[in-house]
């Protein structure tokens, strides 16, 4: 090879290290925010279940109209991503630091309310501009770099941040102390959010904004006229459910049905890290036959490892290490083949990528709505509570709503993708 023919490739190179580490960063706010919140105000701060819940599914409720409308803004705004990305970022930051304080400054019901109304903001326009600004690399580089290689790096970013995000909280209240652990996590998040969007400067796409004229309901409205994309976005969602059932959820279930509290990190850290190793495999999978099929091989593995989660009980902690090593490979098919599904399907329409990924990034965050907003008070209902002395009934329904309603909504949208024509191309 050349240096002339090596000049492209390497610059691809640097560019998908680039947009990998915004997506780690992004992505390190995850675990906290989304397993660690509903307990930690249980917990901490005296809220009860059914409060956290109704708190987080009227906040998602609002990102139905948020979403969208943040993603029909950036693909027309004649701001500089650059730009969008720091207003964005720093509102994610400020929501990270009000979330994580040590204590509430006033009621704290208000106060979760508050933070997560600006740390959702702020998380939805910094994801809608790296979704969208993947399909943009992809269309402006030619076969330098591909759909399918842009999402296998962007995941790998993603599952690196999480993982580490599964042992920084822990790791930093060893060091500073339980009380203030999350809040020291906050600070170190900040600090790689603001290095990950000063790498990013250069690498977000340029040019000026595109129909000003035209109002986000025709934008959404071409959207889901499209069969291909309307498929897509119901199975995205179907399949984001188990997810969210699993992530509100999980911190219960290790603590109080395996009574197994000290294993939480570890498997956490086993279970994305089984999905970082996995990624590229389903890629592969994808690339030799075909996209559908291997998507629906990942959601039946998660299926069969969940399914064996119904059976657990007190002490049962090694056999849940194996369902977080199976589940966790099987969600490497979830996060590398439906975006890539996606991406390929917007890029064939020339649909508007932003505002398809503004309600994309709707139904990931609806998925953890719902289960918070449905799951955490019928647990409640059934007599669940954080901590010792649940009965019987209690932690069956803890456990059937951790592992039996997920795999039935599983299980749903497998069979809805095997309904769907889905093609290499589009």
């Amino acid at each position: 090879m050349t240096a002339a023919e090596s000049a492209p490739v390497g610059k691809a190179q640097r560019v998908l290290l680039r947009y990998s580490m915004f997506g780690a960063a992004l992505a390190f706010a995850g675990p906290p925010i989304y397993i660690h919140t509903p307990r930690l105000y249980a917990d901490q701060h005296g809220l009860g279940l059914a409060a956290v819940g109704a708190i987080l599914l009227g906040l998602r409720i609002l990102d139905f109209g948020q979403d969208p409308l943040l993603g029909w803004w950036i693909s027309r705004t004649k701001m500089a991503k650059r730009t969008i990305a720091l207003i964005f970022a720093s509102a994610l930051g400020i929501g990270a630091l009000a979330l994580f304080a040590p204590d509430p400054i006033f009621d704290g019901r208000i106060w979760l309310a508050l933070s997560l109304a600006v740390v959702f903001t702020g998380f939805s326009g910094l994801q809608i501009l790296f979704y969208s600004a993947g399909v943009s690399l992809a269309e402006q580089s030619g076969n330098t770099l591909t759909h399918d290689r842009i999402a296998g790096w962007r995941e790998a970013g993603v599952l690196t941040g999480i993982c580490a995000a599964c042992v920084a909280p822990l790791a930093l209240g060893a060091v500073f102390g339980e009380a203030v652990g999350f809040t020291a996590f906050a600070i170190v998040f900040c600090l790689f959010l603001a290095y990950a969007v000063y790498r990013m400067r250069d690498v977000w796409p340029v040019g000026g904004a595109i129909n000003q004229e035209a109002p986000p309901i025709s934008g959404l409205r071409r959207i889901f006229q499209d069969s291909g994309v309307r498929r897509l976005l119901l199975i995205g969602l179907l399949n984001a459910l188990p997810g969210g059932l699993t992530a509100t959820l999980f911190l219960f279930f290790v603590e109080d049905k395996l009574q197994a509290g000290d294993h939480a990190g570890p498997m956490l850290l086993l279970f994305f890290t089984s999905a970082g190793l996995a990624a590229p495999l389903w890629s592969k999978a994808a690339a030799k036959f075909g996209p559908k099929p291997a998507m629906l091989c990942g959601m039946l593995a998660a299926i069969f490892a969940f399914l064996w989660a119904l059976t657990l009980g007190a002490g049962d902690w090694m056999a849940f290490y194996v369902i977080s090593a199976a589940s966790g490979a099987a969600l490497g098919a979830d996060m590398t083949l439906l975006p890539a599904m996606l991406s390929r399907r917007l890029s064939a329409t020339g649909l508007d990528s932003a505002q398809a990924f503004g309600v994309w990034g709707f139904i990931n965050k609806a998925s953890l709505a719902v289960a918070a907003g449905v799951a955490l008070p019928l647990i409640g209902y059934a007599g669940f509570a954080p901590g010792p002395g649940n009965s019987e009934v209690a932690l069956s329904a803890l456990a059937i709503a951790y592992a039996g309603a997920p795999c039935a909504l599983k299980a749903i949208a497998a069979g809805l993708l095997f309904m769907t024509p889905i093609s290499k191309e589009a």
